[in-house]
């Protein structure tokens, strides 16, 4: 047994051991958010489902905000976990838990409230918000104007602040703000005239302006922002620094302006009367060719809606029509193309599309190896134009010029100069209309973005049921006969 004057020292030094211990335990540094992504080799990252931000089609999980986050997952060598979160609280709550997604990528603006809610990175998109309205109606030109108006926005979101600001101002403006919809659907409402006006980004009315023929901008709400990502509240700044190099890398390489490019870059094309007349046709026209798309798309290994895309852009889908040059039929072939492909009546919508589908398919096959998807897509649209040799003295000009001649955003830049002596004359097949293909493709794949929501929608919000989300001139309800799934 220990006596009292031996216990004493001993319990001593146990603890000041013990108080060692600690001390150097807690000089342990913990890892931090970028070290702990690392280690597990996933990057959570929670977003909205819509077309501005992710969604999943037959070929899998797209979206610009999809796009853009998956390349910074590659960057740090780890796999890319996608959330969705049912509305904009929910999105800022997500990334303070403990254990949750770790980034919001989800078309963000950084208001005063949400900076109490989350830090933000560098821009990436700069945005306007704008007040949207019903054509036909009186246009509201200023704030003053929407009193008396009803009023709806997405809860929790910029726009609701903006809202939440005017009524500040002027207590007679009235508003509602619902987690039960989403872009698309406030569209959807303003179109169909169940609310009179709503708030929404310049790139989303952008998306989703042909879907919507009767939406209108009355006004700009405010100076354009950046849209940014959103990481947690705290005193960790690994990940927002690496977040930041890397949307200045990809900002100063051009990999942002090309996914720019890729789902922005064209969304101007139709315009208001463009987008309404397209959804005429496709209720009237396509109904009478879809099956011919999709059967020959299945013999060339082709998406059939490319294929409608081509036919619309050359025909607007009516098979007896002859241009001035004496190009034909609902794909408008040549002669020569016509009897290279097997055709034999020029004016019968089956054989043309079945012509043009095997014309484009061997276009495509013709590309050089180096060009990869989706660039050599809208290479082969470019051929499929202009002819393979005037799109190679493109991408000859493009290398000249420190381009990357396998990138499409660089080659269209080169193909207006096909026109120009100063140029044409350097080239090996001389003059072409070289701002015709770069036209051609712009008009093609905006074509082919509305072909692809209109016969595949996607759930625009957990709450709002798919057979809700109204696309003008598409019929949802026809038989499974009149049109087969995809």
């Amino acid at each position: 047994m220990f006596s009292q004057s031996d216990f004493r020292p001993r319990c001593a030094r146990w603890l000041i051991a013990t108080g060692l211990f600690l001390m150097l335990g807690a000089c342990v540094d913990k890892p931090n958010t970028l070290e702990r992504v690392k280690e597990d080799g996933v990057l959570r990252v929670v977003t909205r489902n819509s077309p501005a931000t992710y969604f999943q089609d037959r070929n899998g999980e797209t979206g610009f905000e999809y796009e853009l986050v998956k390349r910074f997952a590659e960057d740090l060598g780890v796999d890319l976990k996608i959330e969705t979160a049912d509305n904009l609280d929910e999105l800022f709550d997500q990334i303070q838990k403990p254990g949750g997604p770790v980034l919001a990528a989800a078309g963000l603006i950084d208001t005063e409230q949400r900076k109490k809610q989350a830090r933000f990175s560098h821009s990436y998109l700069d945005v306007t918000p704008q007040v949207i309205y019903r054509n036909g109606q009186s246009r509201p030109t200023d704030p003053s104007d929407l009193v008396g108006k009803r009023i709806t926005v997405l809860k929790g979101s910029s726009h609701a602040e903006q809202m939440a600001a005017l009524k500040a101002q002027n207590p007679a403006i009235e508003y509602e703000e619902s987690d039960a919809v989403e872009v698309v659907d406030l569209l959807r409402m303003v179109d169909d005239g169940q609310t009179d006006i709503t708030l929404v980004d310049s790139n989303e009315l952008a998306m989703n302006q042909v879907y919507f023929p009767n939406v209108r901008v009355a006004f700009d709400l405010g100076e354009g922002k950046g849209q940014r990502w959103a990481v947690a509240l705290g005193e960790d700044n690994s990940l927002l620094n690496e977040i930041n190099a890397y949307l200045d890398k990809v900002n100063k390489n051009g990999t942002l302006q090309r996914l720019k490019d890729r789902y922005y870059g064209h969304v101007d094309v139709l315009g208001y009367v463009g987008a309404y007349t397209f959804a005429q046709h496709l209720q009237e026209r396509l109904p009478k060719y879809e099956k011919h798309f999709q059967a020959s798309a299945k013999k060339e290994q082709v998406d059939w809606r490319l294929l409608a895309a081509i036919g619309y852009q050359e025909s607007l889908w009516q098979p007896g029509v002859t241009s001035k040059t004496g190009v034909r039929g609902l794909m408008m072939l040549t002669q020569n193309t016509a009897q290279a492909m097997g055709v034999s009546n020029r004016l019968d919508a089956r054989q043309s599309i079945q012509g043009g589908a095997k014309y484009f398919a061997y276009v495509k096959d013709q590309l050089d190896d180096t060009i990869a998807e989706p660039d050599r897509t809208w290479f082969a649209l470019a051929s499929y134009n202009i002819g393979s040799g005037h799109l190679e003295d493109a991408r000859k000009l493009a290398e000249n010029e420190g381009l990357n001649p396998n990138k499409w955003l660089d080659v269209k830049k080169m193909l207006p100069r096909l026109s120009q002596k100063k140029w044409y004359s350097k080239t090996r097949y001389g003059y072409a209309r070289g701002g015709e293909p770069v036209h051609f493709v712009a008009n093609i794949r905006r074509y082919y973005d509305i072909l692809t929501w209109a016969t595949q929608p996607q759930l625009e919000g957990s709450q709002v049921a798919e057979s809700n989300l109204h696309v003008p001139g598409v019929n949802k309800t026809k038989p499974a006969e009149e049109n087969p799934p995809l």
